[in-house]
């Protein structure tokens, strides 16, 4: 069988949810994501043009997110994200706020304005004190929890603890349609999970069907490979630039702990012990 693209990349995840013929895929993961009654189930898609952010070389990167339109007006942005770089919460609301202010027009009344969703698929951990791996934020007044407005919903999916919940047999693709969805974009680096979402393909879910079918097309076209393969080193390049600063940032921390503590005429032995620095460095650090 070909190697499929990773759909974790986010040139691979739109050429697969939101390119033109694909949009009864999109609503099918939708649907499972928003988790809408039946009678409100997400019929049709109208894919927009993702561009509406495009105002500075960082926002360029929009053009891979999914933009979409559902059939009430409400407006949709997916961002697949396999690096942090620990800004997610200002970046969401800055999307957000972009996305639902994009659709104001001269003459517009502000009762016009429709619901406008974030969904933000991580491959890490970000919410650290949630054990769920599908949080959903909206603006609701502390101390009664009342909800102010629908008009925001934000939501986050962490890829990892969804395989752990996945190997600990805590969910199940069969039973839970986003667990399905979800897993498709592990199923590239899994053949256990792959051959799962096949079975059910195959048994009961067409849409699911056509996804993997679409998957191993766009996997096999030259152009498709070519810009995915660029796209795939930009980020593995962005993840060794986040680790080198990050490994900085920590080296410039430790240093200014270990100066502190050599102003308060604590010993290099202790220094050394706290921070893991020689007593070779301190020495230099004295001196500086």
């Amino acid at each position: 069988m070909t190697k499929r693209l990773d759909l974790r990349v986010d040139f691979a995840f739109k050429s697969l949810f939101g390119t033109h013929g694909n949009e009864s895929i999109l609503a099918a993961f939708l649907n499972a994501a928003l988790r809408f009654p039946d009678e409100k189930k997400i019929q049709t898609v109208q894919l927009l043009d993702p561009h509406f952010n495009k105002e500075n070389q960082e926002d360029k990167r929009s053009i891979l997110d999914v933009h979409a339109q559902l059939e009430d007006g409400s407006r949709v942005n997916i961002e697949i994200q396999l690096n942090n770089k620990h800004d997610m919460e200002k970046r969401t609301l800055y999307y957000w706020s972009k996305m639902y202010s994009s659709q104001m027009k001269e003459g517009m009344d502000y009762g016009e304005l429709c619901k406008t969703i974030t969904i933000n698929i991580v491959n890490f951990r970000y919410l650290s004190h949630i054990h769920e791996y599908h949080s959903t934020f909206q603006l609701f007044e502390r101390e009664q929890k009342l909800l102010l407005t629908d008009m925001l919903e934000i939501h986050f999916m962490e890829l990892p603890k969804l395989l752990i919940k996945w190997r600990n047999r805590e969910v199940d693709p069969r039973e839970d349609q986003l667990v399905r969805w979800l897993l498709l974009l592990e199923a590239s680096e899994d053949e256990e999970i792959t051959q799962v979402l096949e079975e059910i393909a195959m048994q009961e879910d067409q849409v699911l069907k056509k996804a993997m079918d679409e998957w191993e097309r766009v996997s096999q076209d030259p152009e498709v490979l070519l810009a995915y393969e660029a796209r795939r080193k930009a980020l593995l390049d962005e993840k060794s630039a986040l680790k080198r600063a990050e490994k900085k940032g920590k080296e410039e921390a430790i240093k200014a702990m270990a100066i502190g503590m050599i102003q308060e005429g604590i010993a290099n032995n202790v220094i050394s012990k706290l921070t893991g620095l020689s007593i070779e460095e301190i020495e230099m650090l004295r001196h500086q």
